[in-house]
């Protein structure tokens, strides 16, 4: 639900479409050399963002000097803002024509297409890193529908524009307003259901490693793969030199006979497997490229209560 009145969340509204449309008469690329210099004002300006980013950065990357994390965290906010403006263009560039354009399957993605192909169900996860919606975007716009878990936008016009835009091509957004399809009725149906996978999960959630901290992890995820019985793929949309061109990458598959013979010992469980596994590979592929990822956002917020000084339970 909005904080502000409606009169607030329309003005929001229509001046988003008004910057939308004015966008709108520029090439995209121009308009991610704007979105460039709009993430470097923020970064200099954004004090809060800006150490947050930075305090992220340096427990991320103990060995880095100190000049290298400030480079990285002007980039992340740069990046973020670039996400913004793909956003508006996706739905004019990417369809079944054009696709090839702008983005690349790399050969790690193999599996993952002939997963789909099969029509067994599976989960794709993703972390906030590249271009995360671009990634099921194009998914959809090659034929193969599929359903994403979305937080809707607390300002209801401007989320319900953006979810017309995002399900243009076929991809479905379950958000929590007014949603009657739930990820377990996809994945009965041998559907795709794709995940944003690094967020805090607050106290209840299951904590795994991730750049040598525990972060608390949502179960969910894992719970569903073990009841259905699908592989989890773990996948990014990697930006190509700042220009409105991706590659799509599947970082690690987990497959249901991994987790049922996961190593005793080193894992409490078949939930702890996964949950630690994926993770692993979300921090794999953000370490390839740190700029892209989103260090701006609280992903160690909460911390175990029975956490002790270094420890980082079940890497591997």
């Amino acid at each position: 639900m909005s904080k502000h009145g409606a009169l607030v969340n329309l003005s929001q509204y229509f001046g988003a479409r008004t910057a939308a449309a004015l966008m709108g008469l520029f090439p995209v690329n121009a308009n991610l050399r704007s979105a460039r210099s709009i993430g470097s004002l923020m970064y200099h300006v954004d004090r809060r963002h800006r150490k947050r980013a930075m305090e992220n950065l340096r427990a991320s990357f103990p060995e880095k000097p100190e000049k290298e994390l400030e480079y990285i965290a002007e980039r992340s906010m740069q990046h973020f803002i670039e996400l913004v403006m793909d956003v508006l263009f996706t739905t004019r560039l990417i369809n079944i024509e054009s696709w090839h354009k702008y983005v690349r399957f790399e050969p790690s993605s193999r599996t993952t297409l002939e997963l789909m192909l099969r029509g067994n169900g599976a989960i794709m996860l993703t972390g906030h890193y590249g271009n995360w919606e671009v990634l099921g975007y194009t998914i959809a716009a090659m034929g193969f529908q599929n359903y994403a878990v979305a937080r809707p936008i607390d300002n209801p016009y401007v989320d319900s524009w953006l979810l017309g835009v995002r399900e243009k091509r076929g991809q479905i957004i379950l958000s929590k307003r007014g949603v009657t399809t739930t990820a377990l009725d996809v994945l009965e149906k041998k559907g795709i259901i794709g995940f944003i996978a690094d967020q805090n999960a607050g106290p209840k959630g299951m904590f795994v490693p991730f750049f040598g901290r525990l972060a608390s992890t949502y179960k969910s995820i894992g719970l569903l793969a073990i009841q259905h019985d699908v592989p989890v793929i773990v996948g990014y949309a990697r930006r190509r030199n700042d220009h409105f061109q991706f590659d799509i990458g599947a970082q690690d598959i987990i497959y249901p006979d991994d987790w049922k013979n996961y190593p005793r010992g080193q894992y409490d469980n078949e939930l702890h497997y996964i949950t630690a596994r994926y993770t692993r590979g979300i921090e794999d592929f953000v370490r390839a490229d740190p700029t892209q990822y989103l260090w701006i956002h609280r992903r160690w917020k909460t911390r175990p209560k029975s956490e002790k000084p270094g420890e980082v339970k079940g890497v591997g």
